[in-house]
């Protein structure tokens, strides 16, 4: 019997993952949304491109949570961008009560599931749906830090020319402007990027990296990344329907690791059936802890905009 992935919110980011994890062949696909008839149409596109992509998947869209009963996995992209006009707190305010809706929804249908987190801003979003949902930490994981890493991977993988296949980087903390990019950690074929790119040059790539998402809005005008976070939320769900006990980045609720307490916060995590099964500690230089604690705080403050 195949695994089951049931994704929240039928837009770019959600219609991508759902291709993505489609042509890989993980799991049996029902997108469901809000608007009628996208779902629906999404999915049996993609569905009729199975026979071309010689993959036995089947995908189907609905407006109605009962045909997510029993996923295993349940990604969560639904919310709305912020608009015009629209304050920092009222876009909070909005999804969190989005959210709220959602998760009550799913957890209903699919008691035992693992929920992976898209939706932004992303560190609150996990945090609110840990909180409706009433699992362990463990099956409540949000999608940041790999996105992040393989942003910067990007960069470091172009500036010196080599294969993105050589190319491990690590980008902690929450996901914004104050995430940790950690060069101490990132490395060509293991030799450490500390020793083929120049400071100040690799100062220019870590800003790139922070800026990441706002570079892709600027060019699209009406929009945001949805491939990369497709792709990124498609090897975190891999992960877990395989067993993989693979790590990666990942926005996870901290009981005192890194002396954070009660909140999500990018970390270096190893993922498998369980969802999270370790949350990995590694030594941080004061100046990195510091930018660490820093990112914590700013994720605290939004936290507390709507009580969570």
């Amino acid at each position: 019997m195949r695994k089951k992935v049931s994704i929240v919110g039928a837009g770019n980011v959600g219609a991508t993952t759902a291709h993505w994890i489609a042509s890989k062949e993980l799991a049996d696909v029902v997108l469901v949304d809000v608007v009628e008839g996208i779902p629906q149409g999404k999915a049996l596109d993609l569905l009729e491109a199975m026979p071309v992509e010689k993959k036995d998947v089947h995908l189907i869209g609905s407006n109605d949570y009962e045909a997510t009963a029993n996923s295993d996995v349940v990604v969560i992209t639904a919310g709305i961008p912020r608009k015009p006009g629209m304050s920092r707190d009222d876009l909070l305010n909005t999804n969190y009560k989005i959210m709220s809706d959602v998760v009550a929804k799913v957890v209903a249908q699919s008691p035992e599931s693992i929920l992976v987190i898209v939706s932004n801003p992303l560190d609150v979003m996990a945090q609110t749906a840990f909180r409706q949902a009433g699992f362990n930490r463990e099956r409540v994981i949000g999608m940041a830090g790999v996105l992040d890493s393989a942003r910067f991977r990007t960069f470091i993988a172009e500036e010196l020319k080599v294969s993105v296949e050589n190319v491990t980087a690590f980008v902690l903390g929450g996901h914004g402007d104050t995430m940790v990019p950690l060069p101490r950690y990132s490395t060509v074929a293991g030799i450490p990027i500390t020793e083929l790119i120049a400071p100040a040059r690799l100062e220019q790539l870590i800003q790139r990296t922070r800026d990441g998402g706002a570079e892709i809005v600027k060019y699209l005008k009406a929009g945001s990344a949805f491939y990369a976070p497709g792709a990124s939320t498609t090897e975190m769900v891999e992960a877990i329907l395989k067993d993989k006990k693979k790590v990666m980045p990942c926005a996870a609720y901290l009981t005192g690791e890194y002396g954070i307490n009660g909140y999500y916060i990018g970390v270096p995590c190893k993922l498998g059936a369980a969802g999270i099964e370790q949350i990995i500690e590694i030594k941080l230089t004061p100046e990195e802890d510091a930018a660490l604690k820093k990112s914590a705080e700013a994720v605290k403050e939004l936290c507390a905009v709507v009580g969570v």
